[in-house]
């Protein structure tokens, strides 16, 4: 499928697979279409950014190839690695036929053929429906040196291996960075990628994609539900639950056969969209009849 020609097509491909987005978030998803240009999310984690390159790559009919970072990741983890095991049986099997030509030998044993693909080299390879949308998930996990490897695999969209040479893609993947901002990532990096913070949804929107996520939840369930957890976002607690945590949550209350929310009915389900034992206790008891009457007195028509 070719990328949308507007800000309306993008919305209405998204709206497509599931995924409900606001015009702004829109609007820099078309731009990094048209631009070729990395785009960058931070925000909290739960409120969608992965999901929205599941989302292209879904209603593109792309390929995803997902770079999940961690403490440690180094340029080698995520570009390639030789299969090791492998290459240990053709060297016994060389020795053992007495064919062990150790030129040749050192040439097959660093050829494509044992070569294992990561994410970043995959991500450079020519694909029949178009380029992958390749996304590096939690930058924020990674370190410096990494980020600046990433900077230059970025800027030229090539990679380089030592025994094979350097491999450019014939075209530039459709990259999304996420952050949950755990820490600062470089401002040089961010330079080279369209920037889009992904906040908290408000409550029509929010409803609107727990339709579209839930959709046989019941109309008054539905807006219960999304009214509790926006309230809850406004407590001192440690970590506000996101939208992935609202829809998990309205997919346990539908397993319960639950029409309506109840204090009892919140306390047994907690753990569906708080995940520190800490917030969990302070919504016990009368803290969960409290908000949930505060959630049920804001959709009571003014």
């Amino acid at each position: 499928m070719q990328t949308p020609d507007s800000i309306d097509a993008v919305q209405s491909m998204l709206a497509d697979t599931g995924y409900v987005c606001g015009r702004a978030l829109a609007t820099v998803v078309f731009l990094s279409l048209k631009l070729g240009r990395p785009l960058f999310l931070e925000g909290e984690a739960g409120v969608g950014k992965t999901e929205i390159a599941k989302a292209l790559a879904a209603s593109l009919g792309r390929k995803l190839i997902r770079l999940q970072c961690y403490e440690g990741l180094d340029a080698s983890s995520a570009v390639y690695e030789w299969n090791f095991p492998a290459q240990m049986i053709a060297i016994r099997t060389a020795e053992a036929s007495g064919n062990a030509d150790r030129e040749m030998l050192q040439r097959e044993l660093f050829s494509p053929d044992f070569l294992v693909e990561r994410p970043l080299l995959e991500a450079m390879r020519p694909d029949e429906n178009g380029p992958p949308v390749l996304l590096i998930d939690e930058l924020d996990r990674t370190d410096e040196p990494f980020e600046a490897f990433l900077l230059e695999a970025l800027s030229d969209f090539q990679v380089t291996i030592p025994e094979l040479g350097t491999i450019k893609a014939p075209e530039p993947p459709i990259v999304i960075l996420t952050s949950n901002r755990t820490r600062e990532v470089h401002d040089a990096l961010k330079r080279r990628c369209l920037y889009h913070w992904v906040d908290y949804p408000d409550f029509e929107r929010e409803l609107e994609i727990l339709h579209a996520r839930a959709p046989e939840a019941a109309e008054t369930l539905s807006r219960e539900i999304v009214a509790f957890v926006q309230r809850l976002r406004t407590e001192d607690i440690f970590k506000k639950p996101g939208v992935a945590e609202t829809i998990d949550w309205a997919k346990c209350l539908l397993a319960l056969d639950v029409i309506d929310l109840s204090p009892e009915v919140i306390s047994d389900t907690l753990g569906a969209i708080l995940k520190y034992q800490d917030d969990i206790q302070k919504l016990q008891g009368s803290e969960a009849k409290r908000l949930l009457d505060e959630a049920k007195a804001s959709l009571e028509p003014a």
